[in-house]
């Protein structure tokens, strides 16, 4: 997503935690010029203000849309103070562009600016750049949003008043971001080049036919050589990437977004993943010697920045002394395939990135091709080797990818593998999510440091965090159906200058990040710190997959052991397009209730005290099969008292290669054969006395994933017309699951 839209979504999440009930008279038809809708809204406003106890965020919005702008200059000062307080100076930042409109009220360009340099003369330079971002989002995001939301209210005589500060808060916003779109930008850039020494058009050679563009800035403030904080990045979006460049100067760093090769101003082919280490260790070797740097280089970033700063890790440049991964990808263990599973979820994330020296937004926009394409593969039972023949437009980056099907030496080459994690002795901090779908690639690095470099100084901050929020400012306060404990917060890039600051400057450790590993205890609101991830989990419980009916409505037995000998049976029409099995992806996260599906399904007893699931949950299945190879997953979930259904974990993987992804091992029908895998998502979470641990078990078979139909081919080339007879599936109850549990230990 964007940081513009992101920022929409952060700038119109302020003030809504407070939920209200009655009903306002409301009136609005389809056909309402605007003028009429202006009027509705007043006067709602008005009605607001004069019937509800509201915060001063939901106050200063009503007041805004009524025209009272002095009392909504007070009510935002308030809540400002209010962040301010508590440390949240991105979220206070968040307001500028209503401070302004309320400052300013609906006078001349003259007022706006004086408004404008009253307020800036107030802030640092890092509230500043946070405010100048607040500056550039674009209203016409808010006006569609504000246009939908009254559509849906066009039928309406009253309205609740949730759905009333919704509409108030989007008007207000859709307000101040005109004003500022109009107004902000000439002085957004005159106060940029009054804080900072700007160079949008950097060149970084690398060989005689490559070169790097990139954007440097650096305080204007500074009288000496600074250590650069350096972003290495395919997403070429100069805007966004001026924001984060001026964001690590505010800081006090050299700030330098470098455009991997081909993009931007640069020059070279553009190659997703391939030459980012080599490129990226020629940048830091070439910042080093450069006079405004005193020779020490940082990384960070998320997910492909995440990526490229373990790609130059793995060339131990001495320049560069510490990284900081968010979200990480790792080419050919996350995206495109997972557990050697090829996904489709990103599969026109090529031509966003690869299609020209800019992003591709008008190709990755097409949000209805990207979203049928799956399914007209699917339908149509060609090879997933064909799937861009079945779209029309030549994919030759996933082609390339498809030749790879292990984890072989072309992905090996892009990351630390194996023994060159021994000397990387820089420190690092990685940061994830529960709900990340990156996650696997963020802890598999690591868990892979740690292995080879027991010693190494990294440390691990995670949280019930999806893609997105783990690299923002600000988090959601509900994630698809959970509502985040409010020690959840905290601030992804000012924590990432905590630790630059740490290991730069000899500044104290972060105080969020006191131990190598440190997790989120969802239902607990606090934070869990330990020495490792075993210690983290303290104990494991081992269960067993019972073939003996637990209750009445299809759950069988999740038993510690021994549970009676027996097995259960799956068959799958592989041939069937109209039927898909899948179910294990976190979407919602909490649902009403768990509903019947085509996986088997097994229920724990109920947990007589509250239980804490700190880690990753591992299992050893015994299966058999009468074809040579298929997929499958594992699903972990809280099952509450009540009845509510909680995602905790997952694993999706192909059994061929769950031994050893670089190399696939084929199973003998109908022979039976231990399937033991690990690499599953971590979660910690405080189970509630009287909930029960549910897994479910089921062969992988959608539209979103390669069909892996068990010829033992390469599964990219099976089709339809290899399906033969249905799979049959025999899970044994043998199977095992070891579970990361111990009794909730007091708040502390």
């Amino acid at each position: 997503m964007a940081l513009r839209t992101i920022l929409v979504c952060l700038l119109l999440a302020l003030g809504c935690a407070r939920a209200v009930a009655s009903e306002l008279p409301w009136s609005l038809p389809a056909d309402a010029s605007p003028a009429k809708t202006d009027a509705a809204l007043r006067a709602l406003g008005t009605e607001m203000l004069e019937s509800a106890s509201l915060t001063d965020a939901q106050r200063s919005h009503a007041l805004l849309v009524t025209g009272r702008h002095a009392e909504a200059r007070r009510a935002i000062e308030r809540a400002r103070r209010a962040l301010e307080e508590t440390g949240d100076s991105a979220a206070a930042q968040r307001w500028v562009p209503m401070l302004l409109l309320a400052t300013a009220g609906e006078q001349d360009a003259p007022a706006y600016a004086r408004a404008f340099h009253s307020a800036f003369a107030q802030l640092d330079d890092v509230a500043a750049v946070q405010a100048d971002a607040a500056l550039a989002v674009e209203p016409a995001t808010i006006r569609v949003q504000l246009a939908q939301a009254l559509a849906a209210q066009q039928d309406a005589a009253t309205l609740s008043e949730t759905t009333a500060l919704d509409l108030l808060r989007l008007q207000a916003a859709l307000r101040a971001q005109t004003r500022a779109a109009a107004l902000a930008p000439a002085l957004v850039a005159a106060e940029e080049q009054r804080r900072f020494v700007i160079d949008g058009d950097v060149r970084i050679p690398v060989s005689a036919d490559v070169v790097l563009s990139a954007q440097l800035a650096r305080p204007r403030a500074a009288t000496a050589p600074l250590p650069a904080a350096m972003l290495f990045t395919i997403y070429t979006d100069p805007p966004k990437n001026r924001q984060k460049m001026l964001l690590a100067a505010a800081h006090g760093y050299a700030g330098i977004v470098v455009d991997a090769r081909g993009k931007g101003q640069g020059s070279g082919t553009i190659a997703p993943y391939e030459h980012d280490g080599a490129d990226a260790n020629a940048a830091i070797d070439w910042i080093s010697h450069q006079p405004w740097s005193d020779g020490r280089v940082a990384m960070y970033g998320g997910s492909y920045e995440g990526f490229t700063a373990w790609a130059a890790a793995r060339h131990h440049h001495p320049a560069l002394k510490t990284i900081v991964p968010y979200v990480a990808a790792i080419p050919g263990q996350g995206l495109p395939m997972e557990n050697n599973v090829f996904l489709s979820a990103n599969y026109g994330w090529a031509f966003y990135v690869a299609n020209g020296p800019m992003l591709d937004n008008d190709t990755y926009n097409q949000n209805e091709r990207w979203s049928q394409l799956p399914h007209r593969w699917y339908a149509s039972g060609r090879p997933y080797r064909q799937i861009d023949q079945v779209d029309g437009t030549p994919n030759p980056w996933l082609q390339r990818w498809l030749d790879h099907p292990a984890y072989d030496a072309y992905w090996q080459s892009m990351v630390p593998y194996g023994d060159q994690f021994d000397d990387i002795r820089i420190p690092v901090l990685t940061i994830t999510g529960y709900y990340d779908d990156g996650q696997i690639s963020a802890l598999q690095y690591f868990k892979d440091h740690l292995r080879h470099r027991p010693d190494a100084d990294h440390a691990l901050l995670i949280g019930p965090y999806d893609h997105r929020g783990a690299q923002s400012a600000i988090k959601p306060m509900q994630l698809r159906g959970y509502d985040l404990d409010t020690v959840a917060q905290f601030d992804t890039p000012a924590l990432t200058f905590q630790w630059l600051d740490h290991v730069l400057r000899g500044a104290p450790r972060p105080a969020l990040v006191p131990d190598r590993v440190n997790y989120q205890l969802m239902g607990a609101n606090r934070w869990g710190h330990a020495a490792t991830l075993d210690a983290a989990a303290g104990a494991h419980r081992r269960y067993q997959l019972s073939a003996a009916p637990a209750s009445a409505d299809g759950y069988h037995r999740l038993q510690e052991p021994p549970p009676a000998s027996g097995q259960l049976r799956q068959t799958v029409d592989l041939a069937d397009r109209n039927e898909m099995r899948h179910g294990y992806y976190p979407f919602p996260i909490v649902a009403a209730q768990d509903e019947a599906d085509t996986a088997l399904a097994f229920v724990s007893e109920p947990f007589t005290a509250p239980m804490d699931l700190v880690g990753s949950f591992s299992g050893d299945l015994k299966v058999r099969i009468n074809k040579r190879d298929f997929d499958f997953t594992v699903t972990l979930y809280e099952l509450l008292a009540d009845g509510r259904r909680m995602q905790l974990s997952y694993y999706m993987g192909r059994a061929g290669h769950v031994r050893d992804p670089t190399m696939r091992q084929l199973l003998q029908p109908g022979q039976w054969t231990r399937l033991p895998f690990d690499r599953t998502r971590m979660v910690a979470r405080r189970l509630a006395a009287g909930s029960r641990l549910l897994v479910k078990v089921d062969v992988l078979k959608d539209a979103m994933h390669q069909v892996n139909h068990g010829t033992g081919r390469d599964v990219s080339d099976e089709n339809v017309a290899d399906a033969g007879e249905p799979l049959r599936v025999d899970w044994h109850s043998d199977s095992m699951l070891s579970i990361p549990l111990q009794p909730a230990t007091p708040d502390g």
